[in-house]
């Protein structure tokens, strides 16, 4: 399997930040991700990045990355995808077979191992609604196969138990207008966050019980704030972009200042949504 040393992971982050890794596995089957999981079993697991702030200082360790985990196979209504498996390509390839279900994922930088992890949605689906099945790496018992997974807000039993999807299987519907449907999310999306031409990482909160990260920043009057090269999106202020070759530093630097603002305001504790790989994170 490939193996690269000193990986520079900067261009391969969705926030575009990072430094180096030291060392890069790219697992292409299952049991080849098993194996490198058992010879590295403190290993930092990860799909696309899309929701991890990785050190501008690298990280000193091991990572194994699931992008290779990438085929899909249809039978009839069902799809099974890899974990490494990028959302808007499984949406599309669902779309191309009319079947709807997974319409949420077409605007989504991530990968499916990720999204069944956290339960990702949007626009009124996610990934609870649709998926049948997983296989999942449990450090106690090896390879299993799961079919509840306790799902909930942005959450399953993966978090949990540390458990580490690996392929899914989705049981999706037939039906007219799945294209105009992600057409439509797609435009939702671009009206409500930024593009990946303005480097993020998507949402930075988890929405507290009962209320909107976003609403509690934008009242707290975080819009536009920032910190040497990354901001608050001026749009919605749970979102922290890249403009200008920003660094780790200056993104947790602005995270504590929006976490403070909201506590001072509303006695309110945001806790991110977004993970942390690297050295002094």
């Amino acid at each position: 399997m490939l193996v690269e040393y000193d990986f520079e992971i900067k261009k391969h982050t969705s926030f575009k930040i990072g430094g180096k890794i030291a060392k890069m596995i790219f697992p292409e089957t299952i049991d080849e991700f098993i194996q490198s999981l058992k010879e590295y079993p403190q290993a930092f697991v990860a799909g696309n990045l899309s929701n991890t702030l990785v050190s501008s200082k690298g990280f000193g360790g091991i990572l194994i990355s699931t992008s290779k985990l990438n085929e899909i196979k249809i039978e009839g209504t069902k799809v099974i995808a890899g974990a490494g498996v990028k959302g808007p390509k499984l949406s599309q390839t669902a779309a191309e077979k009319g079947l709807s279900g997974l319409e949420f994922m077409i605007g989504f930088p991530g990968s499916v191992g990720g999204e069944v992890y956290m339960n990702a949605g949007a626009n009124g689906q996610c990934v609870a609604d649709v998926l049948k099945s997983a296989k999942i790496y449990c450090p106690q018992k090896g390879l299993i196969t799961l079919t509840d997974l306790g799902f909930g807000y942005r959450t399953s039993i993966c978090q949990k138990k540390n458990y580490i999807v690996l392929e899914a299987e989705f049981e999706l519907t037939p039906r007219e207008g799945v294209k105009e449907k992600m057409e439509e999310n797609l435009a939702f999306r671009k009206s409500h966050q930024p593009s990946l031409a303005l480097p993020n990482c998507g949402s930075i909160f988890k929405n507290p019980e009962g209320y909107s990260a976003g609403k509690l920043l934008d009242e707290c009057g975080v819009k536009g704030l920032s910190v040497g090269g990354v901001k608050v999106w001026e749009n919605h202020a749970n979102f922290i972009v890249n403009y200008n070759d920003g660094t780790s530093s200056d993104v947790i630097n602005l995270m504590r200042e929006m976490q403070k603002r909201v506590k001072e305001k509303f006695n309110i504790e945001l806790k991110p949504e977004i993970r942390f790989l690297g050295e002094e994170l």
